[in-house]
């Protein structure tokens, strides 16, 4: 904020100097200060100018952009100890990692050998309780201080869902073996930590050779998509309050500070949500998956247009079985990533297509 100090002084040499101060921030209407304020759009941020002062008090509950940052964690050990005001988001995201994501990825991971997977922490302040004095909001990004599944160093897992009152489509992107290198004059293929995945023919069309059936490829595949699946679903089930208490959103991302999933829910889809039942899993605290189509494209090597590649590369496109088939364009696919995961998708749709289907789970 800036001051503008002004002296005057008086012709009667006794008389003090007289001092004016301007606010220039009270020149400025409402209506822009709460342009100002969607810009900013992060609540901890929000919440200290709150405290500026009585105007800015009154102002901020009206911000229609609003970004939360789950960035104080604690472990699910430790949740026991939350205050009552704060159990409900927590106790249900500990719930659910205990419940819905744990035990089935311990088990899949026994089967393949993998590593642990790292329980996703949450802030001491759920997202409902620090969003509760927001009466305004149209566009809410959530970010969970990282992805829920553990994967091994160098492993590329990327998954983008979108939701109504069930799942409507995810898209999952992965790689046994990932490395960047922008700007690189050098073969990137000969730089790939080998993962011991076959690449025996490195067939460029996108035929999946027969040893991706006997090596473990098609099983490592099967629990990336149910993994991701299960998480986007755990991370649906939990924003039934968050729409209940905010009838105003027409946008809501539920995403993670690694970048390994997201959840996305636009205007259709949240009034979706809000006018029909959510299914849910009888099993754990998540929205149900319904019967699924999904096409699959295979690549034993994908070099990335910037440098660097993807070996093993995966990429899944899933959508209800009762729902219409739409063609999966390359610009929805592509879409669905940042660069240079974008390109990969692109690239990857030119290979051969595999269709498959699983069950409601």
């Amino acid at each position: 904020m800036y001051l503008e100090f002004g002296c005057k002084q008086n012709n009667n040499p006794s008389s003090e100097v007289q001092m004016s101060v301007t606010d220039h921030f009270d020149r400025l209407p409402n209506s822009l200060v709460l342009v100002i304020f969607n810009k900013l759009g992060d609540i901890k941020a929000l919440g200290r100018c709150s405290a500026v002062s009585k105007r800015f008090n009154g102002l901020v509950p009206q911000v229609e952009d609003a970004v939360v940052k789950v960035d104080c964690v604690i472990s699910g050990e430790e949740s026991g100890s939350l205050s009552g005001r704060s159990r409900g988001f927590i106790g249900l995201f500990v719930k659910l990692v205990i419940g819905s994501i744990v035990k089935p990825l311990q088990a899949l991971q026994q089967i393949l050998g993998t590593k642990k997977v790292v329980l996703a922490e949450v802030s001491h302040h759920s997202p409902g309780e620090v969003l509760k004095n927001f009466k305004e909001i149209q566009n809410l990004r959530i970010e969970l201080p990282g992805g829920e599944l553990g994967v091994e160093d160098g492993v590329l897992l990327r998954w983008r869902a979108e939701f109504g009152s069930t799942l409507e489509s995810c898209v999952i992107l992965g790689s046994t073996s990932y490395f960047c290198e922008k700007n690189s004059r050098k073969n990137p293929r000969s730089g790939i930590r080998r993962t011991g995945e076959s690449n025996e023919g490195l067939d460029d069309n996108g035929s999946i050779p027969e040893s991706f059936y006997t090596d473990g490829g098609l099983k490592l595949r099967v629990v990336w998509t149910i993994s991701s699946l299960i998480a986007a679903s755990a991370r649906h089930y939990l924003l039934q309050q968050i729409i209940s208490d905010h009838p105003t959103l027409q946008s809501l991302i539920l995403t993670d500070a690694d970048g390994q999933g997201m959840l996305c829910m636009g205007r259709e889809q949240l009034r979706e949500f809000r006018d029909k039942p959510l299914a849910a899993s009888a099993s754990a605290n998540r929205t149900q998956v319904p019967a699924l189509n999904m096409k699959l494209w295979y690549a034993p090597y994908l070099e990335l247009p910037e440098g660097g590649g993807m070996e093993g590369a995966t990429l899944v496109s899933i959508r209800p079985s009762d729902r219409p088939i739409k063609k999966d364009t390359e610009a929805f696919l592509a879409g669905a990533f940042d660069e240079p995961f974008g390109a990969a998708a692109k690239e990857m749709v030119k290979k051969r297509t595999y269709l498959l289907e699983m069950n409601s789970f």
